[in-house]
């Protein structure tokens, strides 16, 4: 890519999570605005691949949104690119806090500002359904017995006991690199 174009694909991928993370509330309703802007309406990946980086991204410690940015950003324009999502997904919420802080009696007293907060409420839980269904409808897709069991044992620990998220994430993860190296070893994959 000659330098013209690299430099237009840095500042789209900047100018996307910027947009982004300025008009949503951030979390898993950044993660599905990218999906829909990167694979839907940009066509940079497939959906697929986002839904892998997006997999990665929870893998992976801090916040999903910057995770996911960060990765998106990489995939695309190497280590500017994942630089640069880093920094436009980060920016807007610097601001507004910073604005926040500076106005907090002002916020925190006015109870129209309330209203629209509480409102909003219904908007994320319905971004949070939607990322939710497209990474099960993906998972049905694989037609994996591992991955149902998975998904099911995963729900029953999280639902019903005190285990460390963290403990049940590295127990899947082995229980991949165990199905992708005992496939590999029978030459399937």
């Amino acid at each position: 890519m000659n330098e013209s174009g690299r430099s237009h694909t840095l500042w789209q991928l900047f100018k996307m999570s910027f947009l982004i993370s300025a008009s949503t509330s951030g979390g898993y309703t950044i993660v599905s605005v990218m999906k829909d802007i990167v694979v839907n309406h940009n066509k940079w990946l497939k959906e697929e691949e986002m839904l892998d980086l997006l997999a990665i991204a929870q893998a992976t410690p801090g916040a999903i949104a910057i995770n996911t940015s960060v990765l998106v950003g990489y995939h695309m324009a190497g280590i500017a690119g994942g630089l640069l999502t880093m920094l436009g997904t980060v920016l807007p919420p610097l601001i507004i806090m910073s604005i926040v802080a500076t106005c907090y009696g002002f916020f925190a007293d006015n109870r129209i500002l309330r209203c629209i907060m509480k409102g909003m409420q219904a908007g994320v839980c319905a971004l949070l359904v939607n990322v939710t269904l497209d990474l099960f409808l993906n998972l049905t897709k694989q037609k994996s017995i591992l991955s149902y069991i998975l998904l099911i044992l995963s729900f029953v620990v999280v639902r019903y006991t005190d285990i460390s998220i963290l403990y049940l994430a590295l127990f899947c993860a082995t229980a991949g690199i165990v199905k992708v190296l005992l496939l590999k070893k029978e030459g399937i994959r």
